[in-house]
């Protein structure tokens, strides 16, 4: 028997639970509400499809390992969409501790690698971590976007709202992302104005 081959199969369990955190966005033939583990695998998938975006610096194989991780303290911690009303600080540490936990289950080694990467994540100041931030905000206007509104309409998003709480960030890490979207954007709050 091998303690640390347990620690590790017993982590892979625990992030199944993923899969059983709804979120708020809906896939995108808007047949039902995406979960957390089909996000993370997506914006992973998004992150290798748009490595051409980042920039120089960027290393796409720490980004796709942020973006497999980064939601996992929402196991125990809860989706919280972008557009609803929350008290950040509240969630920031239930998210800190779900992190203790989660990556507490893994061999000393491992869970300070990956500890250490999710932090880098959530403070986005590596041009790694806001690469991939910007990948994890395309992701669900994408969604959006091919679902007429899904989620923006749950949370009568305006445009104005959608540049401030997801443009901006995306822009930071992938600016010619965002400028494209943009005119998909405008076409969707704007219906009058199409060619």
């Amino acid at each position: 028997m091998s303690p640390r081959l347990d620690r590790q199969l017993d982590f892979l369990v625990e992030a199944d639970k993923l899969k059983s955190i709804l979120r708020a966005s809906t896939l995108a033939d808007d047949s039902r509400r995406e979960n957390s583990g089909e996000h993370s695998w997506h914006v992973a998938l998004s992150a290798l499809v748009l490595a051409d975006q980042a920039g120089p610096e960027v290393r796409i194989d720490r980004v796709i390992r942020m973006l497999l991780i980064h939601d996992l303290v929402e196991i125990d911690a809860g989706d919280t969409p972008i557009h609803d009303t929350h008290d950040t600080a509240a969630q920031d540490a239930a998210e800190a501790e779900a992190a203790d936990r989660l990556f507490g289950l893994l061999p000393d080694d491992m869970a300070a690698d990956l500890r250490a990467l999710w932090d880098e994540f959530e403070a986005a100041q590596s041009p790694d971590a806001i690469f991939a931030k910007s990948i994890d905000r395309v992701q669900p206007v994408l969604l959006n976007l091919a679902n007429g509104g899904g989620s923006w309409r749950q949370f009568n998003v305006t445009e104005q709202q959608l540049e401030t709480r997801v443009g901006q960030k995306v822009a930071r890490g992938a600016p010619a992302v965002w400028a494209h979207l943009q005119g998909h954007i405008q076409r969707h709050f704007n219906p009058d104005d199409r060619d």
